[in-house]
């Protein structure tokens, strides 16, 4: 007897229990039994007789579907065996033909950048490659070289089999060196543009604008790409500060400290804060005397405007009384 209420408890408890594990799978919902078909019949009409850049993609998206053995216990196996060979082809094709970095993903349409098939199968090293390739042949790009900079975003490591955790990827030193030197050419380059314009600071105050405004493009440029390198854009700031004490050191500077201004604005520091502060009380102080200067002007005017119309009043009123009028 009480082994039968042992049996039965056992079988309501098991009644009881099916409908949440099934309703907590979502690998055998409807749905997703119909994708999955869906999945393997693409997967084996393509294999037959589509083209590779299609096959990596069906390929791909079976590896992705963490169902698709729960109807198909043999096409997960060939899509991850298959993959890396048939990614690495499509890889060096793209590459043969320059087609190196695109920030679109994996198509179907043949037109997949080589990184984007080396980043799909998680070979990092040489997507890496493909990448650092296509920053050098387009040194001057600063928006390519920011995605350089920024790969391993999103990237990581393998699974590890005790834990299950996945630790984020690091690119090795030597990538991002490289990357450097791309940097620190460019940034070379616009300080001696910069070099170039600042001769003008010597001239006049028109002069003077023309030259600020060209050499302030460059030093920002520059520390565009110095944010990259050790030292980060210091010395470009520490240049613009030089520029605006050489302003300051015409003997115009009530003409050209606007100019000098924008120098100590760009440079950031404490020092050239102070400066830029003590350049606005002035230019303030300036801005008051002249408007004061104005005033007085025109208080002068409008005295002499209203004794002239009083002289002219007294003559006319003299003129009318020797004519009897």
């Amino acid at each position: 007897m009480i082994l039968l209420r042992i049996f039965c408890s056992a079988l309501l408890l098991l009644a009881l229990t099916a409908p949440s594990v099934r309703a907590d799978d979502i690998c055998i919902t409807d749905e997703e039994e119909k994708a999955a078909k869906t999945q393997v019949a693409a997967l084996n009409k393509v294999e037959k007789s589509g083209p590779p850049a299609e096959l990596f993609v069906a390929y791909q998206a079976i590896a992705s579907n963490d169902c698709i053995d729960r109807y198909d216990k043999n096409v997960m196996g060939r899509a991850k065996a298959n993959l890396p060979k048939l990614g690495r082809d499509l890889a060096k094709a793209a590459e043969a033909k320059g087609i190196l970095y695109s920030s679109e993903p994996v198509r179907a349409d043949g037109r997949t950048s080589a990184f984007r098939y080396f980043e799909a199968m998680g070979d990092y090293n040489e997507a890496n490659r493909v990448m650092l390739k296509a920053a050098q042949a387009k040194s001057d790009d600063l928006a390519l070289f920011k995605t350089a900079w920024g790969v391993d975003n999103g990237r990581y490591g393998p699974r590890d089999p005790k834990s299950g955790d996945r630790q984020p990827y690091v690119s090795l030193p030597a990538y991002r060196q490289e990357l450097q030197k791309i940097a620190s050419a460019n940034a070379d380059r616009f300080m001696k543009a910069e070099e170039r314009d600042a001769q003008g600071l010597s001239g006049g105050a028109a002069e003077v604008a023309k030259a600020t405004m060209g050499s302030l493009e460059n030093l920002k440029k520059a520390a565009d790409w110095m944010k990259f390198l050790p030292n980060g854009d210091n010395p470009a700031k520490v240049r613009a500060e030089q520029r605006g004490d050489t302003v300051m050191a015409r003997p115009d500077p009530m003409f050209t400290q606007v100019n000098a201004k924008m120098y100590y604005d760009f440079a950031d520091s404490e020092k050239s804060k102070e400066k830029a502060a003590q350049l606005d009380k002035k230019m303030e102080a300036s801005g008051r005397a002249a408007e004061k200067s104005g005033e007085n002007v025109k208080s002068a005017i409008t005295q002499q405007s209203e004794t002239d119309q009083k002289k002219f009043k007294d003559k006319k009123a003299d003129l009318e009384k020797e004519l009897g009028f």
